[in-house]
């Protein structure tokens, strides 16, 4: 069994001219978010074995502060290029090329991309993944070589659905 947290980057900052979308930071608000769905996913013990992440600055601020919400080293997150402009095949090719030895991964990216690749891993639809939101898929597989588009949808989960509550 693979299970796989796919999580869009918090709420970015438009208000600093001439940064580059590459270097976007994240607004207050959305580091308040990360903390929370972060702690929301300690508390349960959703603690992946690996992470990786989109080297913009927003999906790596994310990162961190999930991983000092999960006490997972911050030296240990593996950043990969391709995630920034990543499409759905690019994602499934970099998820397919993960070490077996990790049951559980964690990747950090952007939309639409994540929203397409949830979509077709799942059979019904997610509208969309919000800034910080959360999409937990299991895959009944021993090896990410082998999963393939019949994940189960564990949980889904963002900072406006937990502040409805």
């Amino acid at each position: 069994m693979k299970k796989l947290y796919v999580v869009r980057h918090a709420k970015s900052s438009w208000k600093h001219e001439g940064v580059s979308d590459m270097d976007r930071p994240l607004k207050g608000s959305g580091i308040r978010d990360a903390h929370g769905t972060a702690e929301m996913l300690s508390g349960q013990g959703d603690v992946p074995d690996f992470i990786v992440s989109s080297p913009a600055t927003r999906a790596l601020h994310t990162a961190l502060i999930f991983a000092k919400n999960l006490n997972y080293a911050y030296s240990d997150i593996h950043i990969r290029e391709e995630i920034y402009h990543a499409n759905t095949k690019t994602l499934f090719g970099l998820v397919r090329g993960l070490d077996d030895a990790h049951a559980s991964v964690m990747i950090f990216g952007h939309n639409p991309t994540l929203t397409d690749f949830v979509n077709k891993c799942i059979n019904h639809r997610i509208d969309n993944v919000p800034t910080t939101g959360v999409a937990c898929l299991s895959f009944a597989v021993d090896r990410w070589t082998d999963i393939d588009k019949k994940a189960e949808l564990v949980f889904f989960d963002y900072p406006k659905r937990r502040k409805a509550k």
